[in-house]
């Protein structure tokens, strides 16, 4: 690896028009007063540094769940998937990860499978971190289901900087682990509904990659009902 790749990272597409933008803004600010102008140079860096793609290195091991986003765990907990992608309404256990404006923001799917549903829902834009954000805040939900049967979910949830969730899937693709299906403007989560009985090997304030850090592993579940 050559020493600028750690860091000068690719961006991802969805980031130019931003990137551009912030770049336009520095060089007024260099007009008006050079000391504002450095500092639109350094929200210019930061702009791209926030829309980075990096490349991963998912395990292919069969049976892994691998985090679907950057951050940090903030909660795990018992809970219904979103009505809306038409899921069974069992309680299971939700894996929340935080993004903060840090953080790369591409998503990635946890586990190979094809898209059952794909559903929006509008809401509000309270701290992501918030318990209550997975049930009031603007969100986008996938289901994907596995060769066996199983179904996870992946909610992309906006938070208080956030106001633009982007999904790249739509009902019937099929996805590897660890491929880009979306991602979240300015800060964020991502919350993972895991099949029933499968328990996380994550904790609370634990860090996460996303495409590489192994969040669960399935087990023998077999086929579901």
């Amino acid at each position: 690896m050559r020493m600028t790749d750690t860091f000068i990272k690719p961006m991802h597409p969805e980031g130019r028009k931003f990137v551009a933008i912030f770049g336009a803004i520095a060089l007024a600010l260099f007009i008006v007063w050079e000391p504002l102008g450095w500092i639109g140079v350094g929200a210019t860096v930061w702009c791209y540094y926030f829309f980075r793609d990096p490349e991963r290195v998912t395990p292919q091991r069969d049976g892994l769940v691998i985090s679907p986003a950057d951050g940090v765990v903030s909660l795990i907990e018992q809970a219904v998937p979103p009505a809306e992608l038409g899921m069974a309404d069992t309680p299971l256990t939700r894996v929340s990860v935080f993004m903060n404006v840090f953080n790369c923001h591409v998503n990635r799917t946890p586990v190979p499978g094809t898209v059952k549903a794909v559903a929006y829902r509008p809401g509000k834009f309270l701290n992501a971190s918030l318990d209550k954000a997975s049930e009031d805040n603007e969100r986008n939900s996938v289901c994907v289901e596995m060769a066996d049967g199983r179904q996870i979910a992946m909610v992309q949830i906006a938070g208080l900087v956030a106001r633009r969730i982007v999904s790249f899937v739509k009902g019937g693709e099929t996805l590897a682990a660890g491929e880009r299906f979306g991602l979240i403007r300015f800060g964020s989560r991502v919350d993972v509904y895991l099949p029933q009985g499968v328990q996380p090997l994550v904790s609370v304030g634990q860090t996460m990659v996303a495409g590489e850090t192994v969040l669960a592993e399935l087990g023998a579940g077999g086929r579901a009902a």
